[in-house]
């Protein structure tokens, strides 16, 4: 019985740090380093870069648990989250994220200054300035947020390069743009879940329609910037190739929406094919150094 209950605690506590945030971005971090590392590794530097941001966005997810708790019981996709059942309470989870964003700078310190002040930037940008403030008073909150979820990639680059260069610009940049016709997908097709909750979203805020001509041009500057890598020299043919073809049916998947007679089926289709872009893309760029 005790064994049972130590696994479903266990189980809670895992569940605040959103394990899926956890894992895409992992993928992304491994994405910047390896373009980087053009075909080096370094195990020790690698699993510090990946351990260490890893914790601080564990960290930076259970406080968005903590901050999110009022609204998170009134969504039907998060109700059952631990602090809305009352699994854990409020002042064990500030506890515990506390623990992990430490143990997380205190492994990127290993790696160098730079990553440490980027996941710094990211975590106060995802804690601060999205989870505390714009995402309920703005329109413009999803903007700010994509921000954070851009650092993964560019701290993986940066734990090699150990210096913010163009092909660090590039990413974070590229990996914006990436998430912005990614969440107004799911904002979509969780229309009434935000609106419920009075979430001014894209969608809730100024209409569905706004939202697909967002969707498109997004999609467009998305594909220019991860295309840039190439023509400044940082990716190769293959990796050119490979995005074209996937931000032009990107793209094509977004015009679909002009037509659509059923907008959450196709903001689904739309939001599965952009975790494929990203996942292809922090392959490709992985993949380079051994690419023609």
């Amino acid at each position: 019985m005790s064994r049972t209950s130590s696994k479903d605690v266990l189980r809670q506590f895992i569940a605040l740090t959103k394990p899926g945030i956890i894992f895409g971005n992992s993928i992304s971090v491994m994405g910047g380093y390896f373009l980087a590392a053009q075909g080096e590794f370094d195990p020790a530097l690698f699993l510090a870069t990946l351990l260490g941001l890893g914790l601080v966005i564990a960290s930076g997810c259970a406080f968005n648990n903590l901050i999110d708790r009022d609204i998170d019981s009134i969504m039907e996709r998060t109700r059952n989250r631990p602090l809305v059942t009352g699994a854990i309470t409020p002042a064990t989870t500030f506890g515990f994220a506390t623990v992990l964003g430490l143990a997380g700078f205190t492994m990127l310190m290993a790696v160098n200054l730079l990553t440490v002040a980027l996941g710094i930037f990211g975590f106060a940008i995802y804690v601060g300035a999205y989870s505390l403030w714009s995402k309920r008073h703005s329109v413009h909150g999803t903007l700010i947020g994509s921000l954070s979820g851009a650092v993964p990639p560019v701290v993986g680059y940066c734990a090699v390069s150990g210096q913010f260069d163009l092909a660090a610009l590039i990413l974070l940049v590229t990996f914006c743009l990436w998430q912005m016709p990614h969440s107004y997908a799911i904002a979509i097709f969780r229309f009434d879940d935000y609106n419920r909750v009075h979430i001014p979203v894209l969608p809730v805020a100024r209409g569905i329609d706004t939202a697909k001509h967002h969707i498109v041009a997004y999609t467009i500057a998305f594909t220019l910037s991860a295309l840039s890598l190439t023509v400044a020299g940082f990716t190769g043919l293959a990796y050119f190739v490979v995005m074209l073809g996937m931000g032009l049916y990107w793209l094509k998947l977004g015009l679909d929406g002009y037509r659509t007679t059923d907008d959450v089926k196709w903001a689904k289709g739309n939001f599965g094919f952009s975790i494929l872009t990203v996942c292809v893309l922090s392959l490709m760029m992985g993949l380079n150094a051994y690419l023609p």
